[in-house]
């Protein structure tokens, strides 16, 4: 890396020194943490550490806009990455690649990676870096490979060229970007670069606060879904797809678990054009197959991609209380069964449409605002009446407050389970479990707090052992309680945990006659102080002579 004189002679040679210094800074950065081996201090993980670096060179541009410059840059240099390390095999020609030719897509797409043109390779680009015209640069770039790989097209994000994107910042970025995986074998760069581009998204979705909350579920709150529902194999659906995290958390849970990642398919619908093309990024960086996550403007109520599919499993965090889902046109659809939701909230349309594209055995997990425990307004509660009594609630979760990054509205897990008497579990079909987690998480900052991987295991492994024939699970007051039907009936079928679970047995001892005697002894004793002091004053009153 060349280094920056830090006295320039010129105007020209300051302003240069002062866009480039920052990059190369960041890079110096990134360059000591890869060598923390050999130093005892600890050193900030590489991901937080480009994420300030990054985010220094962003200078005036929204952060909306700039996830979209960063994210593009970082899945160019996964692809080329990808690329090259294949292009590298078919050159040398050995074992099954004699006689192959590195430039014929074909040898690309038998073994399913991108084929990159010369003008779109990160050498090519990281050699164009320091010119004026990188932003143009770019953009034809993400042309040309949308050009060659027709499931691309119109995923990349064409910005680069943009009056409020400087050069020099866009240089320092992709020198910046080249430095994600130089001390890695290019093996493991496609790992490096999906963890980075995976922290990405949840750092822009922090700066952007409300707006980030529509593409992006919190990670551990998709954790948490992923590892109490289990996707070990089969068909994984989410009709509110977001930036397609469900999909990444149910590839890695596969994979932690000594399963086989294509065990499982997934199907996905988004209705957002701009966070369709994030989830595609996304997953395409983790090479998993998107071919089945369909975008269309009018979402999935109205135009359902999936129509005929029945998923094994359903993760999904949808709008809360979303009155602006066009249920005036859909008063006579299939779909609801258990009766037509209020046109004013599509909470219950949501669950619906869940459980409809449920198969036979299937289950499912989903976020919903926590109204939907309680709710009786406009035929709600008859819905949940329906749907609690075809025996299909499974578990239910109160989540703690500001969990998620777009709304301050109460929020839990519901779980569904279409078949609760097989499927290898226990019969459970008269219960239902509740878990109130809301005085579990920890603050990240001052607005917003996440599980940690203990708490998960905690509320997961509760779960498990209450579905699992050899569970060894027990009602835990304050915590979790296994609630008959009968019992949800007297309660007129309302599902807030905490109705169910009590108060935890330090707050069980609570005597109200001896805590309100010892505060009617303290008031009456701060009253007699008072009187006491309103006398001295009297006193110091008469003592004052006026003239």
């Amino acid at each position: 890396m060349t280094l920056i004189p830090l006295i320039s002679k010129t105007k020209e040679q300051q302003n240069f020194r002062d866009v480039w210094l920052p990059a190369t800074k960041s890079c110096s950065i990134i360059e000591n943490m890869m060598a923390k081996k050999n130093n005892n201090r600890q050193e900030e993980p590489l991901e937080k550490q480009l994420w300030k670096a990054a985010d220094k060179l962003r200078k005036n541009i929204d952060a909306a806009e700039y996830k979209h410059v960063v994210l593009g840059l970082i899945f160019l240099k996964y692809i080329s990455d990808a690329f090259e390390s294949l292009y590298e095999k078919l050159k040398k020609g050995e074992g099954e690649y004699a006689g192959a030719d590195p430039e014929d897509r074909d040898e690309y797409r038998a073994e399913n990676v991108f084929f990159v043109p010369p003008e779109a390779r990160w050498a090519f680009l990281q050699a164009e870096a320091k010119k004026p015209k990188i932003g143009i640069i770019v953009d034809a770039a993400m042309d040309a490979i949308e050009k060659e790989n027709p499931s691309l097209k119109d995923v990349l994000p064409k910005v680069y060229a943009r009056g409020n994107l400087d050069p020099a910042n866009l240089g320092g970025l992709i020198d910046l970007i080249s430095n994600i995986a130089m001390h890695d074998a290019k093996a493991r760069s496609a790992d490096v670069l999906g963890h980075v581009f995976e922290y990405f998204l949840g750092e822009f979705a922090l700066a952007e606060g409300k707006k980030g909350g529509q593409f992006y579920t919190p990670r551990s709150v998709v954790e948490l879904l992923v590892e109490m529902l289990e996707p070990y194999k089969g068909r994984v659906f989410d009709p509110c797809c977001g930036s397609g995290g469900m999909f990444v958390q149910s590839e890695k849970f596969v994979a932690q678990h000594q399963g086989r990642v294509n065990d499982i398919s997934i199907y996905g619908q988004e209705s957002n054009l701009t966070t369709w093309r994030l989830c595609k990024m996304n997953l395409a960086i983790r090479a998993i197959d998107s071919s089945q996550v369909k975008w269309n403007n009018e979402g999935s109520f109205l135009n359902d991609a999936h129509k005929d599919l029945k998923a094994d499993y359903v993760l999904a965090n949808p709008p809360f209380n979303d009155s602006d889902w066009s249920g005036e046109l859909l008063r006579k659809d299939g779909r609801w069964k258990y009766g037509v939701p209020p046109e004013g909230n599509a909470n219950y349309a949501w669950v619906q449409h869940f459980i409809y594209h449920l198969a036979p055995s299937g289950a499912a997990g989903f976020v919903l605002a926590k109204g939907s425990l309680t709710s009786k307004t406009s035929g709600e509660g008859e819905i949940r009446k329906q749907i609690i009594e075809d025996r299909l609630v499974d578990c239910i979760v109160n989540l703690p407050p500001k969990l998620f990054l777009n709304t301050q509205i109460p929020a839990c897990l519901w779980f569904i389970s279409r078949n609760k008497a097989n499927g290898g579990y226990r019969t459970r079909t008269d219960e239902i479990l509740f878990i109130d987690a809301r005085n579990m998480g920890h603050l990240i900052n001052r607005r917003t707090l996440e599980f940690s991987s203990e708490d998960i295991e905690k509320i997961a492994s509760t779960y498990h052992n209450w579905r699992n024939p050899n569970g060894t699970y027990q009602d835990v007051k304050g915590f979790c309680n296994s609630a008959s039907i009968e019992r949800v009936r007297e309660l007129d079928y309302v599902l807030t945990p905490g109705r169910y679970v009590g108060l935890p047995d330090e707050e069980d001892d609570f005597d109200f006659e001896e805590r309100f005697t010892a505060l009617k002894a303290e008031f009456e004793e701060e009253l007699k102080e008072e009187e006491r002091l309103n006398r001295l004053i009297m006193e110091n009153l008469k003592k004052i002579e006026i003239k």
